[in-house]
């Protein structure tokens, strides 16, 4: 065995950057050019250092790709992150690829047909060569015929008398051409429905304006334009609603554009919404001589209910018996070789259960699989880490033995079979198609078929992995959308109902467990009911604080909000706007005692409820067992 001489290990030590820099440091590029980067590595005495490797990444390659030499291609429209990587030192490069000019216009109208004296939005949808929509694009419109249909700065026609026109909508150098047939309205009264609406904060009312001719009968074809008086409150134009909702308190006119000479207005009073509840501490497993992890509560085979706790930077899965739920009792625990035990879960026949496992010694980490038919003291049935070994650190277990595993190592979803518990087996892996230095798979969840990957900077992922709507099977997924967010982190994801909630999370920089970590990241509340195409429609958030897990049930969405406690909020109805301003949270707690890690400092990881009580858990500090008393009387 040959030895490394103290000469080389020095010439090494000194050869550790402490700066790299990238030339240039910024650019632009149009979509299909190149430029090539270089990079140069220096000392902490300024000196350039020589014979440093140097690695290059793209931190979006959909937007610019760069190769082994700091070759960079641009590939779409956006602003990207070009790393240069000299030993554990990097240097960054902004590239910024502007939006190509307007290729092609689509335009569409809600109806055949205009009537006389009403009006109608024009959609207009700019897109380029390379298939993106242009959202900002510079729109003139022109009418053929004004007498017939004039057309406004924002799109809306306005039928004159009855004829037909053409309205030409140009963008850059093109341009495209519409046929607006205007017909006769019979149409002589016009109200808004409803009429001087009571509402508290954060319902939605969707108004709509009702149109009928000199009998009484109803004229169709009426697409109003919705606006509103007041601040403290959001209208929007859906159709021919306006859908309407309140953050403040207060009265608010309500006006709908229906013509050119014709509009009708209502009013809505608002009062304060007033859910109160109160989350109380009924029990607790206090855990203070290591931070903890992930959490799932469950009923043994025994008929006894437990709580498996896992563990960040420690080696052991604590068992708690929470039959009691007053009296958590810690009655084993299980050691692993892990730096992080980060997630837990059973099986839904209570008899398996999957521990993951990060930063094993020898490099080998996958997961753990439970024999649980002792479920006070479970033992090791069998290990998977054959394709998995950088790590995995989250799984959703479905019954039908299928484990969906997100693997540190390439940010692929990995489909596990467990069928047979003691020889479990991969059958397939699905993931973005992209380099793995640049996606981030962070948590699977799977809820009626539906697969919905966590993809941090990408968004959220849903995949048909059995629901029965595009093809997609459990063991073979197929895509279905993908929905994300300009700042990204997208952590976790939960659906209930029409909603998919996704939480953010946002850590500062070189955070420290055992101090103080200031986090951030809110709710977004996607609209999933045409799955196709998810849109955001609300969100929570809670000032100077970062979301983390959740859980939905009856209507009610439990949050660990990290240094903000457990937050519930009220999910019932229709939702629009900001959650949070709108008085929807009725409860919270802060998990901090004086059995903690870090004093005065909660970090609510999430929740989960079981048999009538919530079981939280805290980073810090442990279990915590609630109940959530929705009988609270305020005077």
């Amino acid at each position: 065995m040959s030895l490394v001489s103290p000469l080389l290990l020095l010439a090494a030590f000194q050869a550790e950057p402490a700066r790299v820099s990238i030339d240039p440091s910024s650019l632009e590029l149009t979509v299909g050019s190149t430029v090539q980067l270089s990079a140069g590595a220096f000392s902490a005495a300024g000196a350039e250092l020589s014979n440093v490797t140097v690695r290059w990444f793209s931190a979006d390659p959909e937007i610019a790709s760069v190769d082994a030499s700091g070759r960079v291609l641009a590939l779409q429209p956006g602003t990207v992150r070009i790393l240069a990587v000299a030993g554990r030192t990097r240097g960054v490069a902004t590239v910024t690829v502007p939006e190509l000019p307007p290729a092609s216009i689509a335009l569409q109208l809600p109806d055949d047909n205009v009537r006389a004296g009403a009006s109608a939005p024009l959609r207009v949808t700019v897109m380029t060569e390379a298939g993106t929509r242009l959202t900002a694009a510079d729109v003139r419109y022109e009418s053929s015929n004004a007498d017939v249909a004039a057309v406004d700065r924002e799109g809306r026609v306005f039928g004159r008398q009855a004829g037909t026109a053409r309205i030409t909508v140009s963008a850059g150098a093109v341009s495209k051409s519409i046929e607006v047939r205007v017909i006769d309205n019979p149409a002589s009264d016009y109200r808004v429905v409803p009429n001087a609406a009571a509402a508290r904060t954060g319902d939605v009312i969707r108004f709509r304006v009702e149109a009928t001719d000199p009998n009484g009968n109803a004229v169709g074809g009426i697409y109003p334009e919705w606006s509103m008086s007041g601040a403290g409150a959001q209208i929007e134009t859906e159709g021919g609603e306006g859908v309407f909702v309140a953050e403040e308190a207060g009265r608010y006119r309500i006006t709908a554009l229906i013509g050119e000479e014709t509009s009708r207005t209502t009013f809505v009073k608002v009062a304060r919404r007033n859910t109160p509840a109160r989350l109380t501490t009924v029990g607790r497993g206090p855990i203070t001589g290591n931070h903890s992890g992930d959490v799932w509560v469950f009923e043994g085979v025994d008929g006894r209910d437990y709580a498996y706790v896992g563990t960040l930077y420690y080696d052991w899965m604590k068992v708690w018996d929470v039959t009691d739920p007053t009296n958590p009792t810690l009655i084993d625990s299980m050691q692993l070789d892990a730096r992080r035990i980060n997630d837990v879960k059973i099986h839904p026949n209570n008899r398996i259960g999957i521990l993951t496992r990060e930063g094993a010694s020898d490099r080998r980490n996958g997961i753990v699989i439970l024999d649980l038919s002792t479920p006070a003291h479970p033992t090791i049935l069998s290990e998977y880490t054959a394709t998995v070994t950088g790590g995995v650190h989250n799984v959703w277990i479905e019954p039908n033995d299928i484990v969906y595993a997100a693997h540190n190592g390439t940010s692929n979803m990995h489909i596990i079979d467990i069928s047979d518990p003691s020889q479990p087996r991969e059958v397939n892996v699905w993931g973005l198609p992209k380099p793995a230095s640049s996606k981030t798979l962070h948590d699977i969840i799977v809820q009626d078929g539906y697969a919905y990957l966590s993809y941090w900077d990408d968004g959220v992922i849903i995949l048909d992995v059995g629901a029965g709507t595009h093809g997609g099977t459990p063991t073979e997924p197929v895509q279905v959308s993908q929905f994300k967010y300009p700042i990204g982190n997208t952590h976790v994801a939960w659906r209930a109902g029409r909603y998919l909630f996704l939480g953010d999370e946002i850590f500062p920089p070189n955070w420290d467990p055992d101090r103080v970590i200031e986090t951030r990241g809110y709710l977004h509340v996607v609209d999933v009911s045409d799955i196709e195409n998810p849109r955001e429609v609300a969100r929570f958030e809670i000032p100077e604080a970062g979301a983390h897990n959740l859980w939905a049930e009856d209507d009610r969405l439990y949050v660990g909000y990290y240094q903000a406690g457990l937050r519930v909020i009220d999910i019932s109805g229709e939702l629009r706007g900001d959650l949070y301003r709108q008085g929807r949270e009725i409860a919270a707690l802060k998990t901090t005692d004086e059995n903690t890690m870090v004093p005065n400092w909660p970090m609510t990881w999430g929740a989960q409820l079981f048999k009538g009580h919530v079981f939280a858990w805290d980073l810090n500090s442990g279990l915590w067992v609630m109940k959530l008393d929705e009988t609270v009387i305020i005077p």
